[in-house]
């Protein structure tokens, strides 16, 4: 059976030990796994062909989900495949500084470290009307180190220990052999840690492959909690509507739906036994979770009973640049996972960890404090709502941004 198991408190933010490739063997509440590559910034507005200069940052929505993680206070490990090459020692380096556990990450001495250069704007979905002014985005990926990753991949020494492992569906555009490996990690088999998989559907990496969308949703089925956007499923399955996309995975416990500005809507279910499949049934400021929590439902955890529907609107923002909002949202609801909140607390913590990446100018920025963010978390609907948060919320450098009337 798949459980969310009980494990020691977070370290972090709280004050516990540092992270990084220190920790003990065995010992992650997170593992994440995927590519990360070198990212270019253009250095000012305009097209790709008239940037004259770019700035080097890193991206990786599975390094970002653990970056965030780990400075929330989380044992955050990242599980890849780079090149020995220069850039593969600036991620490795990179991801670890942010108190991410790197010891399990492959260096390959026969193919290089994946780069990419993208302009400001969000990504291409494919949907049918949308917004002019998408991102451009140039992969140089093919045959990178990351993508010769296999089903031995990540060896057991590497999941050890882990009470959620983290996925993504651009894992699995890279190669036949990292589709393999997700098949593998998306099986339901006894005792593998709770199953996160984002959706993550990128246009670009499925050319040429019609069998893309239903590929994403085959391993979406295999997974304990989901995460997709509500213009991914429109354009990769022609569903609209959290109920229409519930229909079409009704096997995850939690299933996550991403609406934009709107909000979030997560539907989710107990067992007939009162198990909360997609995290801890109760748990302590520790993070530890009780017995049986975390088994999904057919997993043998008792009748799987209707789901409940869950919704918080977002936080309104001066949104500086919208990218890694999506990574840092999954990474705040997996917080409130392993923390054991409410799912519609999880829900909110996903919208101030988005906030907080919204607000600056790369993929990665550090969380609110988790003082502030359970504060603001707890606020009435109409005190949420009057919110707004703008650069530098996080860090108290614009604190009349977060002010809002006290409970």
């Amino acid at each position: 059976m798949t459980r969310l198991s009980n494990a020691s408190g977070t370290a972090g933010q709280d004050g516990g030990a540092a992270h990084g490739a220190g920790l003990p063997a065995g010992h992650a509440d997170v593992v994440c796994l995927g590519e990360s590559m070198v990212t270019f910034l253009p250095s000012r507005p305009g097209r790709l062909a008239d940037v004259p200069s770019f700035d080097r940052a890193i991206g990786g929505a599975e390094s970002n989900v653990a970056c965030v993680l780990a400075a929330a206070g989380h044992r955050a490990r990242w599980v890849s495949r780079v090149g020995a090459d220069g850039f593969g020692d600036h991620l490795v380096a990179a991801i670890a500084a942010h108190g991410v556990d790197t010891g399990h990450v492959a260096r390959d001495p026969h193919r290089p470290t994946g780069i990419y250069f993208r302009t400001a704007g969000e990504r291409a979905t494919g949907a049918d009307g949308e917004e002019p002014g998408t991102a451009e985005v140039v992969y140089y990926r093919a045959g990178s180190a990351a993508s010769a990753m296999d089903p031995a991949s990540p060896g057991p020494a590497a999941l050890a220990g882990a009470r959620v492992l983290h996925l993504t569906g651009i894992t699995a555009a890279l190669s036949d052999s990292c589709l393999a490996m997700l098949r593998t990690l998306t099986r339901r088999t006894p005792d593998r840690p709770l199953v996160s998989f984002d959706v993550n559907y990128r246009v670009g990496l499925w050319q040429g492959r019609p069998q893309g969308p239903e590929t994403l949703l085959d391993l979406a089925r295999g997974a304990d909690i989901v995460f997709v956007g509500e213009d991914e499923a429109a354009a990769a399955w022609d569903l609209h509507g959290p109920e229409a996309i519930r229909a079409a995975l009704p096997e995850p416990a939690v299933l996550v739906v991403k609406q934009g500005s709107e909000g979030v809507t997560v539907l989710h279910r107990e067992t007939a036994d009162g198990a909360h499949p997609g995290g801890a049934a109760s748990a302590g400021a520790a993070g530890t979770s009780a017995g049986e929590a975390g088994r999904p439902a057919g997993a043998g955890a008792g009748t799987p009973a209707a789901d409940t529907r869950t919704y918080a609107p977002a936080l309104s923002v001066d949104v500086v640049a919208p990218v890694g909002a999506g990574d840092a949202f999954a990474a705040g609801f997996l917080s409130g996972t392993l923390r054991g909140l409410p799912v519609f607390d999880r829900i909110r913590h996903g919208h101030l960890m988005a906030a907080a990446a919204l607000t600056v100018p790369g993929d990665l920025t550090g969380p609110p404090p988790r003082a502030l963010a359970d504060r603001l978390a707890a606020l009435p609907a109409d005190d949420w709502g009057r919110l707004r948060l703008g650069p530098g919320w996080t860090t108290g450098l614009h604190d009349a941004r977060v002010e809002a009337p006290q409970t």
